[in-house]
C-alpha cells in the first residue's frame, strides 16, 4: 500500500539532507519536500574555514552532502532559494515565500543557526566579512588571497580557523578578544593557552581585554579597524566571528516551545505533535548528561538528522533516543584535534594532561570533575575517540577512574574502565 503521506524539511542543511536521506534508507516510501533559502544544495560546513579556506579547492566539492542528482533519483523534492514564511501547526500548512501553501502530515525544522553581527560605524564596508555560507566563503578567500592586513574579531573555532588560513596566504593577522585567552570560555585557561602559543608561534598578534569600536575605510573600502581604546589596527580584511545563533523565528511564530533554540525532548520531538528539529537550533533533553543542551557542531547536524528522520517514522516511545556524545574537530598549523563531551565552565575541577602539553609530540587532555570524566580533547592522537568517549559514558553514569593512570600515556586509555 503506497504511503500517502507528506514529509517537509525547512532546511536543506546537513541536518536535513542526511534526515531525506535517512527516511529513503529506512523505507519511507512517501513524498519529502526539502526547502532552503540558499542557491546551493546542502553542504556541510566544515570545509569552509577549514581546507578550502586555505586554497583547497577540492574541499569545496567534496562539501556538498549528496550529488547534485541524488534528490531527483531518490525522489526527494529539493527546493532551493525558497523562504518557509509560516509554519501553522493547525492547518498543518507551511507557506513558501509569503504565496504558496503546502501541506504536511510531519514536519522538520533543520533551520540552523546564523552569524552575530557587529553594530557599530562602518559595519557595512567592502572588506568586513562573516564566515557561514559558501558563497561567504568563496568571498572571503578572494580576500585572503590579496590582503596584506588581516584583522580577525573573536578568538572562537572559526576566529581561529579563519587566521590561521589568513597566515597560510602570507597576511599579516591580528585577533582581537575581549576575553583574556582565544577559546577561554570552551576550554578553560590551561588548554586554551596551547592555542594562544600555537598561534603566537605561527606569527599571530592577539589583542586581547579588546573589543572594536568602529570599522574605517576609503570610499567604502575598509582600511582599519579601530578599537575601544583608540588603537587603529591596519586591515584589508576583517573577519567577524563572535559566535551564532539560532533561526527560532518560524517555530516561535507557530507558537512551539522556543528557549534558546526549540525545545526538543529526547526523540528530537517538539512541542506540538507533528513537528521535529535537529541541528544547531534543537534545544534538546539530553538522557546522558541529563539537562537541555543546544550544541553547534557538525556531528551534531550529522547525526541528528539521521536520529530524527526514526523518530519521524513513529515507533513506540522511548523507541528512538538521541544520546550521542557531542564531538568536534579542529584543524590549525600542524595542530590536529577532535574533542568529545561537554565541560562548562565552573562545571569540572581539574584538567588532567596525558603525555604533557607538547603539540608536535601529541596530548590528550581530560576535563574531570569529583573523578569523572566530562570531556576529553585529543591533540595529534589519533584513533582514540572511541575510548575517549567510553570515559565520557561513564561519567555520565557516575563511573570515576583514577587520575594518575588517566594521566599516563603507558596506560592503554580502553583499560581504565576495566
Amino acid at each position: 500500500m503506497a504511503d500517502e503521506r507528506t514529509f517537509v524539511i525547512v532546511g536543506a542543511s546537513l541536518a536535513g539532507a542526511k534526515a531525506a536521506e535517512t527516511l529513503r534508507a529506512e523505507g519511507f516510501t512517501g513524498r519529502i519536500v526539502l526547502i532552503g533559502e540558499e542557491t546551493e544544495r546542502p553542504y556541510e560546513r566544515p570545509p569552509l574555514s577549514k581546507g578550502y579556506l586555505q586554497g583547497d579547492e577540492d574541499a569545496r566539492g567534496k562539501a556538498f552532502v549528496h550529488p547534485e542528482t541524488w534528490y531527483a533519483e531518490h525522489d526527494v523534492d529539493l527546493r532551493l532559494a525558497t523562504r518557509v514564511t509560516r509554519v501553522d501547526p493547525a492547518a498543518h500548512t507551511v507557506t513558501l515565500d509569503g504565496v504558496d501553501e503546502l501541506h504536511y502530515d510531519k514536519l522538520l525544522l533543520t533551520t540552523g543557526s546564523r552569524v552575530r553581527t557587529l553594530d557599530v560605524p562602518g559595519a557595512d564596508l567592502t572588506g568586513v566579512r562573516y564566515l557561514r555560507t559558501v558563497d561567504e566563503s568563496d568571498a572571503l578567500l578572494a580576500h585572503l588571497r590579496a590582503a596584506a592586513h588581516v584583522v580577525v574579531v573573536g578568538a572562537g573555532w572559526i576566529g581561529l580557523e579563519t587566521a590561521a588560513a589568513a597566515r597560510k596566504h602570507g597576511a599579516t593577522v591580528t585577533v582581537v578578544e575581549l576575553a583574556g585567552l582565544p577559546l577561554q570560555r570552551v576550554l578553560g585557561d590551561e588548554v586554551a593557552t596551547v592555542f594562544a602559543d600555537l598561534h603566537r608561534a605561527n606569527g599571530v598578534d592577539f589583542r586581547f581585554g579588546a573589543s572594536v569600536a568602529e570599522f574605517r575605510g576609503i570610499e567604502g573600502t575598509l582600511t582599519g579597524v579601530v578599537l575601544a581604546d583608540g588603537t587603529e589596527l591596519p586591515a584589508d580584511v576583517a573577519v567577524v566571528g563572535i559566535g551564532v545563533q539560532p533561526n527560532t523565528e518560524l517555530a516561535v511564530d507557530a507558537g512551539l516551545e522556543v528557549d534558546n533554540g526549540i525545545v526538543v525532548d529526547a526523540a528530537l520531538r517538539t512541542s506540538d505533535p507533528d513537528i521535529y528539529a535537529a541541528g544547531d537550533v534543537a534545544n534538546l533533553e539530553h538522557p546522558g548528561l541529563r539537562r537541555r543542551v543546544r550544541v553547534e557542531h557538525w556531528a551534531n547536524a550529522l547525526n541528528g538528522g539521521k536520529v530524527v528522520a526514526k523518530s519521524l517514522l513513529g515507533g513506540p516511545d522511548g523507541a528512538v533516543v538521541y544520546d550521542r556524545v557531542p564531538y568536534f574537530f579542529s584543524d590549525q598549523y600542524d595542530l590536529g584535534m577532535e574533542y568529545s563531551g561537554l565541560a562548562e565552565p565552573g562545571g569540572y575541577d581539574r584538567v588532567v594532561f596525558r603525555g604533557g602539553t607538547s603539540v608536535p609530540d601529541g596530548f590528550v587532555a581530560f576535563w574531570v570533575k569529583d573523578g569523572r570524566v566530562l570531556a576529553g580533547m585529543n591533540v595529534n592522537i589519533w584513533d582514540v575517540t572511541d575510548d575517549i568517549q567510553a570515559l565520557v559514558r561513564a561519567g555520565w553514569e557516575g563511573t570515576t577512574v583514577d587520575l594518575d593512570r588517566l594521566a599516563d600515556p603507558k596506560v592503554p586509555l580502553g583499560e581504565l574502565l576495566g
